[in-house]
C-alpha cells in the first residue's frame, strides 16, 4: 500500500483566468479565447489544478474565476465527486486544510515511470517518513535512528521546502509542512495531524515508526529505535524561530 502521491511534472499547461479565459499554449500551441458562460465551472478549476502544479485555496480560485468563494467550493466538492466515480480515473481532488490538490492516486504512484515522478529522492523517503511519525522531532534523535547521513537528509528535505527546522533552546525541532502534506497525500497540514496520520497509516500495517521508514527508503540505511527526547516546556512551533539555509 503506497501511502504517498506523485504528481507528474511535466504536462504544466498555462491558464489565466478572468472573465474570459485564454488558454494561452499546449506545448507552445496558442489555443484561443474562452468564455466562462462556455465550459462548466468544474471543467474549469479541474484543468486550473491541474495546470497549476500546487495548491490553492478557495480565495485564489474565487478571485481569479471571478466567482464567489462558496461557488468554488460548491463546485470543488462536486467536482471531487465526479471524479471519484471516473472508471480507471488517475488523478484525485484532495483537500489539504482548506487549499485543494489535484495528486495522482496513491495506488497508481509505484506504476508511473521514474523519470515522470515526485522530485523527492528515494534516498530521503526514510528520513522524511520519520519526521513526520515522530514530530516534532529532535535532530538528535534523527541522528541516532539514521547516523550522522541525517544532517544531509535534513538539509536537502528543508530545501525542497518539505520540513521547517526551528529552534528548541540549543537543539532543533523538525517538523513536516503544508507541501509534505501535498506530496504524501495527507489531507491535513498541521503537524500533529500529520503525525495522527502517518501513525494510523503505520498501524494499520502492523509497522511501527523505523519499519515503516524501511519499508519506504532505498535499503541503503539501518534504522534503528532512539528514544524520544522531551519537547522543551516553553517550545511552541507557531513562534519557535525557524532555521535559515544561510545559518547551517
Amino acid at each position: 500500500m503506497a501511502i504517498f502521491s506523485f504528481k507528474i511534472s511535466g504536462l504544466k499547461p498555462l491558464i489565466s483566468l478572468k472573465s474570459q479565459l485564454r488558454l494561452a499554449s499546449v506545448h507552445g500551441r496558442p489555443m484561443g479565447v474562452i468564455s466562462m458562460s462556455d465550459v462548466d465551472v468544474r471543467t474549469i478549476l479541474e484543468a486550473t489544478l491541474f495546470g497549476a502544479g500546487r495548491s490553492l485555496s478557495v480565495e485564489e480560485l474565487s478571485e481569479a474565476m471571478q466567482i464567489t468563494p462558496g461557488e468554488v467550493v460548491a463546485n470543488l466538492e462536486s467536482l471531487q465527486h465526479t471524479m471519484k466515480r471516473r472508471p480507471g480515473g488517475a488523478l484525485q481532488l484532495t483537500n489539504v486544510s482548506g487549499r485543494w490538490v489535484m495528486e495522482v492516486k496513491p495506488k497508481l504512484a509505484n506504476h508511473i515511470p521514474s523519470s515522470f515522478r515526485t522530485e523527492i529522492p528515494q534516498r530521503l523517503l526514510a528520513a522524511a517518513a520519520l519526521i513526520a511519525y515522530h514530530q516534532p522531532m529532535a535532530q538528535s534523535q534523527l541522528v541516532d535512528m539514521i547516523g550522522q547521513r541525517a544532517y544531509d537528509h535534513v538539509r536537502d528535505l528543508a530545501h525542497l521546502g518539505l520540513i521547517d527546522r526551528r529552534r528548541d533552546g540549543l537543539s532543533r525541532r523538525l517538523t513536516t509542512t503544508r507541501r509534505f502534506a501535498e506530496m504524501f497525500g495527507c489531507p491535513y497540514a498541521e503537524s500533529k495531524k500529520v503525525r495522527t496520520w502517518f501513525r494510523e497509516h503505520a498501524a494499520k500495517m502492523g509497522m511501527d515508526g523505523a519499519e515503516l521508514a524501511a519499508s519506504l527508503g532505498d535499503g541503503q540505511e539501518e534504522i534503528q529505535d532512539a528514544p524520544e527526547v522531551p519537547v522543551g516546556e516553553d517550545w511552541d512551533e507557531s513562534s519557535a524561530e525557524l532555521i535559515h539555509d544561510e545559518e547551517e
